[in-house]
């Protein structure tokens, strides 16, 4: 059966099957089943057999006395639920299957239609090329900023833009830091680089482009105290299933230093438990990379996969503990799951401390026990020794060693 030819009530009896098949909770059936219910009722009203988005609209209308422009925005909670039933309404009439989409509170990204055939292409490029998820999310929320602006400015084609416009643009983000308008500037390198390929624009503007230099040497890489990475691991319950998941994971970060993204993407086929190794491709750089299945690690998984991780088709070694039962989403880098342990084990830090925190302590960690810079590099996946010189900076004792005595060099 084709899904954009069924019957409203064709595709709620599909999704609320498959609501049970992936483990969703009676609760939140029966909260889906209430909301379909009132829509076909109001759906046998109006004598309509195919659901289409105006009619979810009218129908939130009509229920709740509101105006709304789409199926977005904060509402009270019976609001909220009423228009997610009726997202995965529109996803299975659409798609045929649940699509997961930016939080209900945010509108979705209308691209000002002057702009839209280059803006499609660059998507297709960025698929050709082989962008990461994050590294697509982070790109194109500069680009729609970008072209948010220009459509302000009454810009009516990208072969109107100029560099003044887009000095301007630049300039709005002055109060930035200075890493963060060097992200800009290398994003609208890219972009009006590709468009300019393309055609769409006639003058190649990226020349004059101004040009941030960002000194890596200057960046401080936040870093843990043995005693507090050791608190955050001990204050783990790991009697509960997402207890055994995290430990599995902070210990995956702590002892081999991989990326919130490779962790993601780990797969039950990647760890060779014969061989005890765990073989991987790097999300960020493509490149492969092979760690040894640490002893801890190894019992962390086993305990994790025979007692904690639910009941799923899923390839991911570690999974979301909410229905629906699958891996960590693209744009998940895990921040909020080591917010809440850090909060547990009552530890509070000031600065960034995130998953990434835990990559730079065990380069300190390393360095401190005198590993050379290319064992600490290949460890951590760098492609370039200058990445991981940048953890120098932390390792308090070796600097301590190249001080200089003022007595001894002042002539």
């Amino acid at each position: 059966m084709d899904h954009n030819k069924a019957t409203a009530n064709e595709i709620i009896i599909r999704v609320l099957e498959d609501l049970t098949k992936q483990n969703y909770s009676d609760y939140t059936i029966s909260r889906y089943r209430h909301c379909y219910n009132g829509l076909r009722r109001y759906m046998e009203k109006l004598g309509q057999e195919h659901y289409k988005a105006e009619t979810g609209l009218d129908y939130i209308r009509q229920k709740f006395g509101i105006e709304i422009e789409g199926l977005y925005g904060k509402h009270p909670p019976n609001v909220r639920s009423t228009i997610r039933a009726l997202q995965v309404l529109w996803d299975y009439n659409e798609y045929g299957s649940m699509v997961v989409k930016i939080r209900p509170g945010c509108k979705e990204f209308e691209c000002p239609a002057q702009f839209a055939e280059e803006y499609n292409a660059f998507i297709d490029e960025c698929r050709l090329r082989g962008y990461t998820p994050m590294g697509k999310a982070s790109l194109f929320s500069i680009i729609r900023k970008l072209l948010l602006f220009l459509n302000d400015a009454g810009v009516s084609q990208s072969s109107a833009i100029t560099i003044e416009r887009i000095h301007k643009f630049i300039t709005s983000y002055s109060g930035c830091s200075t890493r963060y308008l060097a992200t800009i500037i290398s994003v609208l390198r890219n972009y009006l680089g590709f468009m300019f390929s393309k055609g769409y624009l006639m003058k190649d503007i990226t020349p004059v482009l101004p040009k941030v230099k960002i000194s890596r040497g200057g960046l401080l890489p936040s870093s843990w105290r043995k005693q507090d990475v050791q608190k955050l691991l001990s204050a783990i319950d790991r009697n509960n299933p997402e207890g055994k998941r995290d430990y599995a994971i902070l210990l995956m970060v702590t002892r081999l230093g991989l990326r919130a993204s490779d962790i993601r993407m780990l797969k039950l086929q990647n760890i060779n438990w014969n061989r005890k190794e765990i073989s991987i491709v790097m999300q960020k750089t493509k490149q492969p990379l092979t760690l040894p299945l640490l002893g801890d690690i190894g019992w962390a998984l086993v305990d994790y996969l025979k007692n904690g991780r639910p009941d799923t088709v899923s390839e991911c070694v570690f999974i979301r503990h909410k229905a629906p039962y699958d891996g960590f989403s693209d744009h998940n880098c895990l921040s909020r799951m080591i917010g809440r342990r850090m909060s547990k084990a009552g530890i509070k830090m000031a600065g960034k401390h995130g998953l990434h925190s835990l990559r730079s302590t065990l380069a300190r960690v390393m360095l401190e026990n005198e590993a050379p810079l290319p064992v600490i590099s290949e460890a951590l996946g760098h492609q370039n020794i200058q990445t991981t010189s940048i953890y120098l900076s932390i390792d308090i004792e070796g600097l301590k060693k190249c001080a200089l005595d003022p007595e001894e060099v002042c002539l």
